[in-house]
């Protein structure tokens, strides 16, 4: 069948600014498998319509009407059967505590039930999105139920110096090093490690590769989706890899095929949301 495809990027209210970004999808093609790739933000999906269905690590199938993920190195599997319909709200790590309760370190490299996070919030936040009238209705039932989640958070914030490398570490794309880091915030490298993963489920290492990579494959997308040149090469000397092999080796590992076959066979599924604090 041809593929259809309704996208909308939704701007988040006041408080929720920063902490969040929002895209609504309505797509239409043949029964597929879609690659979640590795990102620096947390996955927060709810759907209308049709649930997720996602492919468990045992390799058996789960179905969800809400699905927070957190910080990832190898892509999650998601089966459609001709239609996915939801709301993709990207998520700064840095905000979980605020919204979510709990430190992103506790949803590192899973993807579980929003209910087992959020309770009646996530199954009120179905309920509302479910109910909604058009895109302009589901975001609103976002920051409704997300500005309540914030407000009535009691969680402590994240230590300033874990905050500061964190925004480093993806403003950057990746390339800051290590020890520049440390020495920016005034802690050794290992405390550096140490607190930097206890908050946020991976090490500064491995989530300046997690910005590289993202920041690589949203240039990629841009272009392609703009009918222009992809020009790997320059996507990679831009993004901080050595060369264009090595942002090709970097997409096996961390989406699980090249570049161009990413492209070919996930096209209509990138358009992705604007990231926290980003313009629609």
């Amino acid at each position: 069948m041809a593929e259809e495809a309704d996208a909308r990027v939704g701007r988040p209210a006041g408080a929720l600014a920063g902490h969040v970004g929002y895209h609504g999808y309505d797509l239409h093609a043949d029964p597929g498998t879609h690659r979640g790739l590795p990102s620096p933000y947390l996955t927060f999906i709810v759907t209308f319509g049709t649930p997720l269905t996602m492919r468990a690590p045992d390799g058996s199938l789960v179905t969800r009407d809400v699905a927070i993920g957190g910080l990832h190195t190898t892509p999650e599997t998601i089966v459609h059967h001709g239609r996915q319909s939801g709301l993709h709200v990207v998520l700064d790590p840095l905000a979980a505590r605020a919204l979510l309760g709990r430190p992103a370190s506790e949803l590192a490299g899973i993807t579980v039930d929003g209910d087992a996070v959020l309770g009646a919030l996530a199954r009120e936040l179905h309920e509302q999105v479910g109910e909604a009238d058009g895109w302009a209705g589901r975001f609103a039932a976002l920051d409704d139920v997300l500005c309540r989640a914030l407000a009535g958070s009691g969680e402590p914030s994240v230590a300033p110096e874990v905050r500061r490398a964190w925004r480093r570490v993806v403003g950057s794309g990746g390339r800051v090093p290590v020890r520049a880091l440390a020495d920016e915030v005034g802690w050794s490298e290992r405390h550096l490690g140490q607190r930097f993963r206890a908050e946020l489920g991976v090490a500064p290492k491995v989530a300046g590769r997690m910005a590289r990579f993202d920041r690589a494959r949203r240039r990629l997308a841009a272009r392609a989706l703009a009918g222009e040149a992809l020009r790997l090469a320059d996507i990679a000397a831009d993004g901080g890899y050595a060369d264009q092999a090595h942002l090709t080796r970097e997409f096996g590992a961390l989406a699980g095929c090249s570049p161009t076959r990413w492209l070919a066979e996930e096209i209509g599924n990138v358009q992705d949301a604007a990231t926290p604090g980003e313009a629609p």
